[in-house]
């Protein structure tokens, strides 16, 4: 391996590492800051059940000794007893809803990429004809719109006005809805990445070279534009995941998918300090990962990257 190149991953690793810790402290401390607490909404909570279950769950001790002590059990990801889930570890709720999100997430990130780059391909061979004009209207249209919104407008077409599809995402048919919702805005973005890279691409020396050698039009875009073009795509990959991981808290909400969503909304509602830490940490790890991974296979693609 490159010495540069061990040494960028090194501190990337290391920039990860400090992001995590960043983020598990402002949680931490944005959570026992804000005024009222998990047990206050409670009507039949005397004085003294409350003062069993702060104790219970530590939250009579000062804040920085619960600071500590969460520090510990993070790092071992240990995040505790949800507070309001009958005593449910927290890592186990994430596990279990986090099982129905990533199939979501996956499917719905693959769906983006490989529609895009055949879109926006599309868009950038036929440049300024009417093909190219109503893909990147249609894109546009996606890119400006939050997923919350276009899943609100899907499940009234399709599930309240059209009766085709079920709105409840406990099956497999009530699952399409909350993938499309997931993948438009990605998709839309990719479009316009493949399609202004490709534009670029396409008029450069070497792509005429090989025209003129009598190289197959296919060939041409496929294996020379194409391979070179879809960098940028491998750049956004990172805060595409980040999109759909975020995004489909609300869409499985609104979708009623049995996925971590569920449990993020309600443990917001329901002021589960716990539950909420837990989720946010979980997620920030797999963005910071997701971040580091777009990084090194962004090199990886295009050696003439320059790391420093």
């Amino acid at each position: 391996m490159d010495k540069k190149f061990l040494y960028y991953l090194i501190k990337r690793v290391l920039l990860a590492i400090v992001t995590i810790f960043l983020v598990v402290t402002i949680t931490f401390f944005i959570m026992n800051f804000i005024p009222g607490g998990p047990f206050l909404s409670e009507k039949s909570v005397t004085e003294t059940t409350l003062a069993a279950l702060n104790a219970k769950f530590g939250l009579d001790k000062p804040v920085g000794e619960q600071y500590l002590n969460y520090l510990k059990g993070a790092i071992t990801f240990d995040f505790g007893p949800s507070m309001k889930m009958d005593g449910r570890e927290v890592t186990d709720v994430i596990m279990e809803g986090f099982s129905t999100s990533a199939k979501l997430g996956i499917i719905a990130a693959a769906s983006a990429i490989v529609l895009g780059l055949i879109l926006g391909s599309l868009a950038a061979v036929f440049h300024n004809k009417l093909v190219d004009r109503i893909i990147m209207v249609v894109s546009t249209a996606f890119v400006a719109m939050p997923s919350f919104i276009v899943a609100t407008l899907l499940l009234w077409i399709f599930c309240v006005q059209m009766k085709v599809l079920p709105a409840n995402g406990q099956t497999a048919a009530g699952l399409i809805l909350p993938i499309i919702s997931l993948m438009l805005y990605p998709m839309a973005y990719i479009i316009r990445l493949t399609r202004s890279s490709m534009l670029d691409v396409l008029g450069q020396d070497y792509i005429r070279t090989a025209k003129a050698k009598g190289v197959a039009p296919s060939m041409v875009l496929f294996k020379h534009a194409l391979r070179n073009a879809v960098t940028p795509v491998i750049t956004y990959a990172g805060p595409m995941v980040a999109f759909i991981l975020t995004g489909s808290l609300v869409v499985e909400k609104i979708f009623a998918v049995p996925g971590l969503g569920k449990y993020f909304v309600s443990s917001i509602i329901n002021r589960d300090y716990t539950m909420i830490m837990g989720t946010t940490i979980f997620l920030a790890i797999i963005v910071v990962v997701m971040m580091l991974l777009s990084d090194i296979l962004y090199k990886l693609f295009d050696p003439r990257v320059d790391l420093s």
